[in-house]
C-alpha cells in the first residue's frame, strides 16, 4: 500500500526530531522534542480514527483536522509576544484569501495545469506564510491555518448548497496539502533565517576585529604627555 505523501514527510520529521537534528528549529519555536514528536504521532495516528461526525453530512479528520488546527492555537496562544500573534493572525488571513483565490481562478481540470493543486496551494500559503510571519511559530501557525479555513470554507459551502455527498475536515486530500504548507513556511523561515543570522554574525566579527585593529594601531602618548 501507497503511503500518502503527507504521511511520509511526516515519519521523516519525526527522525530528524528523533536524532535532534531540528533541534535549532523547535527551540526557535519553543517547542521540545518530545512535544514535538506527540504532535507528530497524534497526526499519524489521527488519521486511523474514526472521522467525528458534525451533523448535516459534515465530519471532523482527527489527523489531518483537529490535531493540526488545535496544535497551531496553542502555539499561538503561547506566542511570547502580541506582535507575533498579529504577524500570525495577518499572514493566516492572507495566505487563506490567496489560497481562495487560486480555487477559484485555478483550472479545475488537473491535465490543464502544470502543477497539482495539492503542492500549488501548499505553495501559495507556504511562501505567504513565511513572508509575512517573520519567524519560525507565525509562518508554522499561519501554514497550517490557512488551509485549514479554506477547507472549513469549503466544507460549510457543501452543506449549506446541500449538495450531494458529504466531505471531511481535514481528509485525505486537505492532509497532504496542511502538512507541506506548515513545513514549507517553517522551513523557509529556518533556512533563510538562520543564513541571514549567520551572514549577519559574520558582519559583526569583520567589524569588531576592524575595530580592534584600529586599536592596536593607533599610536599612544607617552605617560605624562609630549612637551
Amino acid at each position: 500500500m501507497r503511503l500518502p505523501l503527507g504521511t511520509i514527510i511526516l515519519i521523516v520529521a519525526a527522525i530528524l526530531v528523533y536524532f535532534g537534528v531540528a533541534q535549532r528549529l523547535l527551540d526557535r519555536m519553543r517547542l521540545t522534542d518530545r512535544a514535538a514528536l506527540l504532535f507528530i504521532g497524534a497526526m499519524l495516528l489521527g488519521t486511523y480514527i474514526p472521522n467525528i461526525p458534525l451533523g448535516n453530512r459534515l465530519a471532523l479528520n482527527v489527523g489531518g483536522g483537529l490535531v493540526p488546527i488545535g496544535f497551531a492555537l496553542y502555539l499561538w496562544l503561547t506566542a511570547d509576544e502580541s506582535s507575533e500573534r498579529w504577524r500570525a493572525l495577518w499572514a493566516t488571513l492572507i495566505a487563506s484569501i490567496l489560497v481562495y483565490a487560486a480555487t477559484i481562478y485555478m483550472p479545475s481540470e488537473p491535465d490543464s495545469i502544470l502543477i497539482d493543486p495539492t503542492y500549488a496551494f501548499a505553495i501559495i500559503a507556504g511562501l505567504t506564510a513565511y513572508l509575512l510571519g517573520r519567524s519560525r511559530r507565525a509562518s508554522f501557525i499561519a501554514g497550517i491555518l490557512s488551509i485549514a479555513l479554506n477547507d472549513l470554507i469549503y466544507a460549510f459551502q457543501v452543506s449549506y448548497h446541500q449538495q450531494a455527498g458529504s466531505t471531511t475536515i481535514g481528509g485525505a486530500g486537505i492532509f497532504d496539502t496542511l502538512v507541506l504548507s506548515g513545513l514549507l513556511a517553517v522551513g523557509l523561515s529556518e533556512i533563510i533565517g538562520e543564513t541571514r543570522e549567520r551572514m549577519a554574525g559574520g558582519h559583526a566579527k569583520q567589524s569588531s576585529a576592524r575595530r580592534l585593529r584600529l586599536v592596536e594601531t593607533t599610536p599612544t602618548k607617552r605617560d605624562g604627555g609630549e612637551k
